[in-house]
């Protein structure tokens, strides 16, 4: 009973995380600053409304990311929470006791896959291919560092495994919804399904977590906060970064895809001079 519990909580996470990232766009979201002087010459009278309608959003999109993040930190050391825990994952174990999969460690890049599956089928983006590349390398970058420094700094042993101290928060969940947050964005505002597709997986990718008993739920919640506001920060800081490089820069820019053994897979970006 308490897992099905588990699983409403992780899919109104996704639903939550979708729902405020699904507000209509604003001036600052652009890539185009022509966009942006019909809001400064506004008149005054109209200001406070604009202010409702950009401020309120925000607020909540962040809030409530922060505040998963949070009780999922705090709480780790209370104990109420962590007799829940401890009951999600006793049941967890005796609900799927054989369960044995690899599968969330590809799933957490799924949605990253899919974004650029639909750029190749011809699907309207909403940023080009080279903005979204680099938005999703800052992403991965402040999503990962800070995934991996919260290891470092909590020090959680794993439920698994009690000597190993990097259990929160969950680095697979944080990169799911990273992705699965990014490819709303790009994609999910014309086709609402794809969101949902795209954040489903990152909540059956955080369930694989705690079913693998390499996670508590406390960890997966934070996971996919940090993931969430690591994609949410860049792609709406990406427009400012923009304007302060030269117009001719984004023309020379080159991505190649590159390949290592043992199956590693990354970026280069090349710039022409």
């Amino acid at each position: 009973m308490m897992f099905r519990y588990v699983l409403g909580l992780l899919l109104t996470l996704a639903s939550s995380f979708q729902v405020r990232a699904q507000v209509p766009a604003t001036a600052v979201q652009s890539d185009s600053i022509q966009r942006v002087a019909p809001i400064l010459a506004a008149k005054p009278t109209g200001a406070t409304p604009l202010v409702r309608r950009t401020i309120a959003p925000v607020v909540l999109r962040v809030g409530i990311p922060l505040t998963l993040i949070g009780v999922s930190y705090w709480g780790r050391e209370q104990k109420l929470i962590r007799m829940a825990r401890l009951e999600i994952r006793e049941e967890a174990l005796q609900t799927f006791p054989t369960f044995r999969t690899r599968l969330d460690d590809y799933t957490r890049r799924v949605p990253m896959v899919a974004a650029y599956a639909l750029h190749l089928a011809g699907v309207k983006p909403a940023r080009g291919a080279v903005p979204f590349s680099l938005i999703y390398l800052a992403a991965h970058q402040l999503n990962a560092g800070v995934t991996s420094n919260l290891k470092r700094i909590c020090r959680e042993p794993r439920p698994d495994n009690p000597t190993d101290f990097s259990s929160f928060p969950s680095s697979h969940t944080s990169e799911a919804f990273m992705a699965a947050t990014l490819l709303h964005e790009q994609f999910g505002k014309t086709n609402p399904w794809i969101s949902v597709g795209g954040y489903a997986v990152a909540t059956a990718t955080g369930a694989m977590r705690i079913l693998h008993n390499k996670h508590w739920i406390t960890d997966v919640v934070a996971g996919a906060g940090i993931g969430f506001l690591s994609a949410e920060a860049v792609w709406r800081a990406y427009p400012y970064a923009a304007r302060l490089l030269p117009a001719k820069v984004a023309e020379k820019l080159l991505l190649m895809p590159t390949y290592a053994p043992g199956g590693a897979a990354g970026m280069v970006m090349a710039v022409k001079l």
